[in-house]
């Protein structure tokens, strides 16, 4: 104990305590009248004195391995390979995935439940790493904490790093989820498929379950709803995720899946992912109106969407290609509404368009009433779409920092001239 550097001994006293909690919880558990209670308590001291037990746990970790991607939750039975794949060597990819995790992810393990408690051993923390990410960096320290003897340290570390290697070779099973995904052209041609078999993202599953517990159960959470309901500020927003459902892993023994599975007591949250509910109301024609426009940016989402294209046109991003898409995307997202607005007055009684009362546009009337369609001018698309840029040069110009003209004009005219050329085809073909 002497050589030790205060860092090891640091270490070793981690370690030593780990295995007293341990043994005393057993001990605990002994009863007082058991004949055998002193003999099997003497078994427990030796069996967790530090270099009995660190021998045990090298020879057991082969039984367990650290993964974020198990195979085992998409069938119970079946039986391939798991893979450890920390977030940083993930591809960073627009869609939200493992790779968001970061460093403080939290890994799982699979195997052998009754080998868990060597996973417990490997997780516990110095200075903020655990014993396992130390080993894996090839830490000196740890090593020397383990044994006083450095082949013995060093055989161990090896046993212990190999908790996060694949099992054999990469190999799915008949019970494991496939998919065929196509990656060529040809539907019909079979080699233009690639098989996936997908494994359960169980890292981010875990986090997921966390950040949904805090939104739901945390006292910052219950205190921000009750100022929701008394209609009082509160710095802490609320989030509500409607139609959450709850699948459960491994029924009443939930660590036969995984060890962050056993922390969630199986529970695994399943967002809703079924489209929205089509929320009808009774809709008005648009009578005793010049335009159309008036009522279409109190719709439901343009005002957000016009607000989220205007503040980052203001920002003045860099001329850029990935500059143009998000401009695109935000843009397109407007025309959707707008084509979503003229479909819900399409749904009226043909013909709403020829009360006296309507004073809207001859290429508006065409656009929203059906029944128009006879006498619509021939240019009808090309004219609303030109009303349509006057109108969003209008809404972004509102303010003195964007000023909108005919280039930004002709985009937008563009925009809408192309959605509804495909709209009509798409019409015109519904049958």
């Amino acid at each position: 104990m002497s050589n030790l550097s205060a860092r090891s001994a640091a270490i070793r006293a981690v370690i030593a305590q780990f295995l007293v909690e341990r043994r005393d919880g057993k001990l605990e558990k002994l009863k007082a009248d058991d004949p055998k209670q002193d003999a099997v308590a003497e078994q427990l001291r030796a069996q967790f004195e530090s270099l009995v037990w660190l021998e045990d746990a090298a020879r057991r970790v082969s039984q367990i391995q650290a993964v974020t991607h198990s195979l085992k939750p998409t069938h119970p039975d079946a039986k391939g390979t798991n893979l450890y794949c920390p977030p940083a060597s993930l591809a960073t990819l627009s869609l939200v995935g493992s790779h968001c995790l970061g460093a403080d992810f939290a890994g799982d393990v699979v195997g052998n439940a009754a080998a868990l408690d060597v996973y417990k051993f490997l997780k516990l923390e110095h200075e903020g790493q655990s014993l396992l990410d130390l080993m894996l960096a090839g830490d000196p320290d740890v090593a020397v904490a383990l044994s006083d003897d450095p082949g013995q340290a060093a055989e161990w570390v090896q046993a212990f790093c190999s908790l996060v290697e694949a099992r054999g070779q990469v190999a799915s099973h008949g019970l494991a989820k496939q998919v065929y995904w196509l990656v060529g052209e040809d539907p019909l041609n079979d080699e233009d498929f690639h098989l996936l078999a997908p494994l359960y993202a169980t890292s981010l599953a875990h986090r997921v379950h966390a950040t949904i517990q805090e939104d739901r159960f945390s006292e910052v959470a219950k205190a921000a709803r009750q100022a929701r309901r008394d209609k009082q500020f509160h710095e802490q927003p609320t989030r509500d995720y409607p139609n959450l459902a709850v699948q459960k892993l491994g029924g009443t023994k939930p660590q036969n899946v995984s060890q962050l599975n056993s922390e969630r007591g199986g529970n695994n949250y399943l967002l809703a992912s079924l489209p929205p509910v089509w929320q009808t109301r009774d809709l008005a024609p648009l009578l005793r109106s010049e335009s159309l426009f008036k009522r279409f940016e109190r719709q439901d989402g343009v005002w957000r969407c016009v607000k989220a294209l205007r503040d980052y046109l203001e920002s003045d991003p860099p001329k850029t290609m990935a500059t143009r898409d998000m401009r695109d995307e935000l843009a397109a997202e407007l025309v959707s509404h707008f084509v979503l607005f003229g479909a819900a007055f399409r749904s009226l009684p043909e013909g709403w368009s020829d009360d006296p009362e309507c004073h809207l546009h001859p290429a508006e009337k065409t656009w929203v009433d059906a029944g128009a369609a006879t006498n619509r001018p021939g240019d009808w698309a090309d004219v609303l779409a030109g009303r349509y840029a006057n109108w969003l040069n209008g809404q972004l110009s509102s303010k003195q920092r964007l000023h909108m003209g005919d280039p930004e004009f002709q985009h937008w005219q563009t925009d809408l001239a192309d959605e509804l050329a495909a709209y009509e085809w798409e019409m015109s073909h519904a049958d």
